[in-house]
Parts: C-alpha cells; sequence; structure tokens
C-alpha cells in the first residue's frame, strides 16, 4: 500500500516538543495538519514556534522563506477532538498513561472516520494494550518518533497483536514519503532502541560502581575509541536521570525483573538528590556556567618500543601491525596466539576475561590487556587494564606502543571486558535476542540504532565485523566472572556459530576434487590460518514478526 497523499490531513493530539515536531514534519511533507491540546493556547503557541523555527532555518539558508510559508499555512490550532474529524491519520503524543490514551483513542473513533488510522507515539506502553481499549483495534498501530522530530530520522513503526499489515505498510510508506527512516517492530517492551540501548548505559554504570574509571575516562573511550558521539555518562546527563531511569524501570519491570535491565543504584542516588543532569545543572558533570570541562585519566608518555613481535592472528586489532610499522617500529611475525610482545610485555585485546584471570590461566606474564577499537587507525584513544601484580614499567611499555601510533591512553582497573568491547558485545547480545524473538529484523533493529540513537555502526554488523565466537568468548567469560545471568548469551549467537561448523555437504562428480577440508592448510606456511569455516553472520536474520519476506541488506 503506498504513504498517504498529501491531500489528507493529518492530526495531532498533543502539543509539547514531541506533538510540536511531529505536525512541523507532516506539514513540511505537504499534508494539512491539525494540532489540539488541553492545554488552553498550546496548540496556537506551538504553531508559533514551529514558525520561528523556520524562520531560523530561512536565515541560515537551510529553508527558502516560501517553503516556510507554504508550511506554516498548512498548519491549523484547533480547539477540540471535534476539529479533527476531517483526519486521515491522528497521530497521538500525550502523557505516558495507559488509561488517558485509552480514553483518548475511543472518543477519537467516534469522531474521526471509519478509514482513518489511529497512531500512538508511546516509547514505552504496549501498542496491544493501547489498542484493546477501541473497537477497531486492527487500525491502532505505534508510530513512535525520536526527539527532536523534525531532525532525526528514524520512525519505528510498531505492529499491535491486533494491528492490520496494511495499516503497517502504509504508515511505513508515510514515514519514508516524510523523509524518515522507518523500520518495524512488534509491541514488545522498549520496541527496539529503549530495549537494546539499555546495556550502552548499563555497562558504563557498572564500570563506575566497580571504580574501573571515571565517568569522563569512560566517556571519553566510548567517543575517542568506540567511535559513539557521545560516552553513556554525558548522554544520560544530557536526556536526564529522571527519564533514563524511569524508561529502565519500566523495562526491567516488563521483562519480570530480567537482570539484563537491572538499574543502577548509582543512577537512583542521582535521582533522588535531584541530580538530574544537564537540566538541573548537576548529575555526573557540573554544567553551571563556568564549571571545568571533565578531564578524562591519561597514562604518562612512555618510550616508544624499537621492536614488536606479532604473535598469530590479532583478529579485530590487526591493522596495528600495520600502524607499528607507519610508526617507525620493527615488526616481526610468527605463529601464536594472537597477541603483540614487546620488551618482554605481552599486549592482547580483551576476550571477555580480566587480565589478572588470563595471565593466570595461560601462564602469561607480565600481561596488559587492551580495548576493542570502532577502527584502531582512526581511534584517538585506547583503554589498557594490565593484571594484578603488573610491574609499573610494563604498563609503561604498553601505554608507549600505543602512543607511539598517536594514541592518548588511558589506564582503567582490570575490569572483565574493558569498556567498548564488553559494551558493544552486550548490545549486540541484547539485539540477538530481540532479532530471535521476532521483534524486529536484524536489518531494522541495525538501522534503528544507527539512525535513532547514532552508533557508529549496528550492534549486529559490529559483531559480525569482530567475529561471532570472539562475541561469544567474551559473553561467557564475563558470565563466568560475575556468575550473573544478566550476561548470558543469546541462544541464536550461539547457534549461528554451531551453523558456521556443520560440515559441507560432500561434493558430488565433477563438482571439483581436492578441498581442503576444516582444519586443513593449502599452503606449506606452518602460520596459515587453518580454520575455512564458512562466515554465517547475524545479518541479515529473522524477518519482523516472524513474517516472511526478502530482507533488506546493510
Amino acid at each position: 500500500m503506498a504513504a498517504l497523499d498529501p491531500s489528507i490531513t493529518v492530526a495531532v493530539v498533543g502539543a509539547g516538543a514531541m506533538g510540536q515536531g511531529i505536525a512541523q514534519v507532516a506539514a513540511q511533507a505537504g499534508h494539512p495538519v491539525l494540532l489540539v491540546d488541553t492545554r488552553p493556547g498550546a496548540a496556537q503557541s506551538a504553531v508559533e514556534s514551529i514558525a520561528k523555527a523556520l524562520t531560523a532555518l530561512v536565515d541560515k539558508g537551510k529553508r527558502t522563506a516560501a517553503e516556510r510559508d507554504a508550511t506554516v499555512d498548512r498548519l491549523r490550532a484547533v480547539n477540540g477532538l471535534s476539529d479533527l474529524a476531517p483526519a486521515g491519520l491522528v497521530v497521538e503524543a500525550i502523557v505516558e498513561d495507559l488509561d488517558v490514551k485509552r480514553r483518548l483513542f475511543a472518543e477519537l473513533e467516534g469522531i474521526v472516520g471509519p478509514d482513518a488510522i489511529l497512531a500512538t507515539n508511546t516509547s514505552s506502553l504496549s501498542v496491544t494494550a493501547i489498542g484493546a481499549g477501541v473497537q477497531r483495534p486492527e487500525r491502532l498501530a505505534g508510530l513512535h518518533f525520536f526527539n527532536p522530530a523534525p531532525l532525526m530520522a528514524l520512525v519505528e513503526i510498531v505492529s499491535g497483536l491486533a494491528t492490520d499489515a496494511a495499516v503497517l505498510d502504509t504508515l511505513f510508506d508515510t514515514a519514508k514519503a516524510w523523509g524518515k527512516s522507518p523500520v518495524r517492530c512488534r509491541s514488545t517492551p522498549g520496541f527496539i532502541v529503549n530495549r537494546v540501548a539499555r546495556p550502552f548505559y548499563a555497562e558504563g554504570l557498572r564500570l563506575v560502581q566497580e571504580q574501573a574509571a571515571d565517568p569522563a575516562t569512560i566517556d571519553a573511550i566510548a567517543r575517542e575509541a568506540g567511535g559513539f558521539r557521545m560516552g553513556p555518562f554525558e548522554l544520560m546527563d544530557l536526556i536526564g536521570h529522571d527519564v533514563n531511569f524511569a524508561v529502565t524501570r519500566s523495562v526491567h519491570a516488563a521483562y519480570f525483573g530480567d537482570p539484563r535491565f537491572q538499574p543502577s543504584l548509582i543512577q537512583q542516588e542521582l535521582v533522588e538528590a535531584g541530580r538530574l543532569g544537564r537540566k538541573t545543572g548537576r548529575g555526573f558533570y557540573d554544567h553551571s556556567p563556568g564549571a571545568a570541562k571533565p578531564v578524562p585519566r591519561n597514562a604518562e608518555p612512555a618510550p616508544k618500543p624499537q621492536r614488536v613481535t606479532v604473535q598469530g592472528d590479532l583478529g579485530p586489532a590487526a591493522p596495528l601491525a600495520g600502524l607499528l610499522r607507519e610508526a617507525g617500529i620493527a615488526v616481526e611475525e610468527t605463529a601464536g596466539p594472537g597477541v603483540l610482545v614487546a620488551d618482554g610485555v605481552t599486549l592482547a585485546l580483551t576476550d571477555g576475561r580480566t587480565a589478572t584471570a588470563r595471565a593466570a590461566e595461560d601462564g602469561i606474564a607480565p600481561l596488559v590487556l587492551f580495548d576493542l577499537a570502532l577502527d584502531y587507525v582512526k581511534a584517538t584513544r585506547v583503554a589498557l587494564a594490565p593484571a594484578d601484580g603488573t610491574p609499573a614499567e610494563a604498563v609503561a611499555v604498553a601505554a608507549g606502543l600505543f602512543q607511539a601510533l598517536g594514541k592518548a591512553v588511558s589506564v582503567i582497573d582490570d575490569a572483565p571486558g574493558l569498556v567498548v568491547m564488553r559494551t558493544v558485545a552486550m548490545l549486540a547480545n541484547e539485539a540477538a535476542d530481540a532479532a530471535m524473538q521476532g521483534v524486529a529484523s536484524a536489518a531494522d533493529i541495525d538501522i534503528a540504532m544507527t539512525k535513532g540513537v547514532n552508533y557508529p555502526l549496528g550492534p549486529l554488523a559490529w559483531a559480525d565485523r569482530i567475529g561471532l565466537p570472539h562475541m561469544l568468548a567474551v559473553l561467557d567469560a564475563l558470565a563466568r566472572t560475575y556468575g550473573e545471568d544478566r550476561y548470558r548469551a543469546s541462544a541464536l549467537l550461539r547457534r549461528k556459530i554451531s551453523a558456521s561448523r556443520i560440515p559441507s555437504p560432500p561434493r558430488g562428480e565433477g563438482q571439483g576434487e581436492g578441498v581442503a577440508s576444516r582444519g586443513s592448510t593449502s599452503s606449506g606456511n606452518p602460520n596459515a590460518t587453518t580454520d575455512t569455516t564458512p562466515r554465517i553472520p547475524l545479518t541479515p536474520t529473522l524477518s519482523p514478526g516472524g513474517r516472511g519476506g526478502k530482507e533488506p541488506t546493510l
């Protein structure tokens, strides 16, 4: 089914920040828009605010005066719900209260035409539960925009249990026609973004709780190594701890106390103290005028090693070998477990174990672990974690190696999985579970996380890049270390790895001979990679809602 024709009237109920933004988006797309609010004068004020925002864009050369005037002319503030009768689509953007929303839609049913679509912008309530309060729940769906709606590309198209597929198709195509990036998902707690994003905050909070590092250092590592636009603490300060904590509590309760979504006592204390972030002037950081900018912990400058041995395949950290050569460091490559050795110090990419446990289990000393980076070439910071008892001189060798590559170095306490690797593994794990449960397709999950919260890479695509076996190793190590169900690995992740290890069927006559079996090598090089297992990625995978159909590729 095609998008709604621009001649069809769109009504928006609720003239707050979100309702105002949705009204602006619809009007800019050419629709006549009716805006209503229970607060006297709020709808008209919203229209005037939209006009002011568009004028600012005209002044910046991003809109023409004619475009502004045409958009404003399509907006009309009305006095009550009865004025919404002409609407072909009604979008609700009011208080997050199930009973209030149900009463609203029940009243709207008696006002709009039988073919009008009813949409809720809820971010936390069940679309199925909202739809249960109307006579025709098949025409009610979720149309979840992200704030600010005119700027954020993502729109979650949410199906309730009774929502008609044609309604979902129309909303999807309409959101696309409005210049958005729509994704489909089922009505489950948190939908896609508010569910999958929980570990981004939770793992940072846990690292602070365990005194692995301070917020400013974790934020810097997330930005400068992980490629995230903001670290978890500065993002929570921006969102508001009251809002972020409430969403976490809501998702945790909705999943019957699943420990994956357990709220943080640290954040609860901030909320109780009224330190809600930027809006109150204090959260994890001081946002008062003239306050000092938070400074991450940086290692002292250390000498550059003259020679480094690369032992085996470094996996996701493979670009480091080339960077070392570019830095004028002599590099020798040998067989081995995938580590770097400089001046007798072993450096290894984290596999989820603490450095102390890995040193003891693998018999390596001194050992310093380094964190994952989105792109080791472009990363400007790397996190290190030494095993307990590692001499300061050995830590300096590790720091000097990365400083020679032009990276700032943050040495944190020996936390399992460090910062970026641990966070990415948990994000990918939650995304895999959401895909397995048919909440959304793997492709839509990755689109949602890049378009909705500006992640540098979709978590499932990131897991594919790192390698599913490494992701599983990290998760299993976290689970062993903590002994908590919070870190249980998704069954889909395990299944995909098992599928990659199934031997290929015997080839028929004439289909080729002499194919190397798994574990063999076709060259005389004893250091050649021997695992010829076909790679089966997490993306693309399940279709949304368990329905068939071809998935988009990323």
